[in-house]
């Protein structure tokens, strides 16, 4: 047999920033494959909403609605989880913000905002969840939503792009210290797709115009599109990939913006 599972059946995984968008779209993925979901963010009718999805597939969801960049409350969500589920095997570090603020005019809140929420938040995930799956012995993917912005530059966010590039890094730092553990650590690097998030942007005609003229395939991304490289990366199928960024962009990081 040489066509390895793309399924997640008996897989327990974890996904933050999981009320909507790109973490709604994983979350629900995730359970179409076959896994039960824990579902973190700050918003608790937003996790509703997409518990609602996963349960109606006939998986179960756990909703937990914290602040991923409080220690403490990260610490008791992934134990909670783990002692609900009887394992931890996926996790998805997809909480992130922006503030599309030019460089001169940055503020210290706006740094500290965005650096906690997208960055100190994916570490503070990552090492509770590593614990618990060196504990449990049987390995685990960890998976890390960067973006583009981390790999090229972009006209502004420079905050966003710190923090998408550092999180390119630490993809590759945790992969080499814990895969004697069997803990396997990838991220995905997203161009633009179609959240609500993204909404305004893509409304303006203008905007729309300067993304397609940079991506080769000229069309702005769909939810899907992002949801199969999410659970490919989850599943026995890349079972010998770890360290590694797969930028899934129509084309855009072979050109540049």
């Amino acid at each position: 047999m040489f066509l390895p599972s793309f399924r997640l059946d008996g897989k327990t995984a974890l996904v933050t920033g999981a009320g909507r968008g790109i973490g709604r779209a994983i979350a629900i993925g995730f359970a179409e494959a076959g896994a039960d979901v824990a579902l973190i963010a700050r918003t608790k009718t937003d996790l509703e909403e997409t518990a609602s999805h996963i349960e109606r597939l006939g998986r179960k969801a756990y909703i937990r609605p914290i602040d991923v960049t409080d220690r403490e409350a990260v610490h008791e969500a992934v134990a909670d989880v783990k002692q609900q589920a009887g394992f931890l095997d996926i996790i998805v570090n997809n909480a992130g913000m922006n503030i599309r603020t030019p460089a001169l005019d940055v503020t210290d809140n706006e740094w500290e905002t965005i650096i906690n929420t997208n960055l100190k938040s994916a570490f503070l995930v990552s090492q509770e969840a590593g614990r618990v799956m060196k504990e449990q012995g049987r390995g685990g993917k960890i998976i890390n939503i960067a973006s583009v912005a981390g790999h090229v530059a972009l006209r502004t966010g420079v905050v966003y792009a710190a923090t998408k590039a550092a999180l390119i890094q630490m993809t590759k730092v945790l992969a080499f210290e814990w895969g004697r553990y069997g803990i396997l650590v990838n991220a995905i690097g997203p161009w633009y797709f179609r959240t609500p998030l993204t909404q305004t942007l893509l409304e303006d005609e203008a905007y729309v115009n300067d993304i397609l003229a940079v991506t080769p395939l000229k069309r702005i991304g769909e939810l899907p599109e992002l949801v199969g490289p999410a659970v490919f990366l989850a599943s026995d199928a890349a079972s010998y990939i770890t360290g590694q960024t797969l930028f899934v962009d129509g084309g855009m990081t072979i050109h540049g913006f």
